[in-house]
């Protein structure tokens, strides 16, 4: 098979994935085309690192024995081979990623990686959705990523997320809580500096303001 035809399979591959995930979000959860609001905690969620060789779905359970969910909160499941959001919010703002493993839409991990160095008072991280976990290591080997990434093989936390397009880059103050409406589809390096500067500015004021009240 020649590289042009890869590169269009892999892109068709793709976004057979994305449609299934925009039908998946609009019957589990209400449309919102900015991902989790603004003042709203992100969804607990903890899956295997695509580096480590721990398998399993999705726990996006917040209290023991939830079924399908997961038998333990999110939260708690801690380990080296773990991706759990809880723990990545827990000492500083997060810059989340979800995306597909296809086409341009993997194009802002580079930027984040390019991030990292500027704002290392915040923390960067990714999930693949339905993606293959070699393609994806693979990703990471060829572009020389440092940043922990997941992997989301069911679309259970794209749904819980509400994605509807890729990739989707949600911003969170340390403990959480949303800072601002999801970045949505393919931005650039420029548009994504300007958000992760706008989180670190609105961090340190908020901040301020509680060592004040304090």
């Amino acid at each position: 098979m020649s590289g042009s035809r890869y590169g269009r399979l892999v892109g068709l591959v793709g976004l057979i994935v994305l449609v299934g995930l925009i039908v998946r979000a609009v019957f589990i959860s209400p449309i919102d085309p900015s991902g989790i609001p603004p003042g709203h905690r992100l969804p607990p969620f903890a899956t295997p690192l695509v580096q480590g060789s721990l398998q399993g779905k999705a726990d996006i359970a917040t209290h023991a024995d939830e079924g399908e969910n997961g038998k333990v909160p999110a939260c708690a499941e801690r380990g080296p081979q773990i991706f759990n959001v809880c723990e990545l919010y827990e000492h500083a703002p997060l810059v989340l990623a979800l995306f597909v493993d296809s086409g341009s839409c993997t194009g802002v991990l580079d930027s984040m990686q390019t991030l990292m160095r500027r704002f290392p008072g915040v923390r960067f991280a990714a999930v693949a959705i339905r993606g293959d976990r070699g393609q994806v290591r693979a990703l990471i080997r060829e572009h020389k990523l440092t940043l922990p990434i997941g992997i989301d093989e069911e679309g259970t936390v794209a749904a819980l997320y509400k994605v509807l397009t890729c990739p989707q880059v949600d911003f969170a103050y340390r403990g959480g809580e949303v800072q601002s409406k999801a970045l949505l589809g393919n931005p650039t390096l420029a548009q994504l500096r300007s958000r992760v500067a706008a989180l670190t500015t609105a961090a340190r004021g908020r901040a301020l303001g509680a060592g004040a009240k304090a």
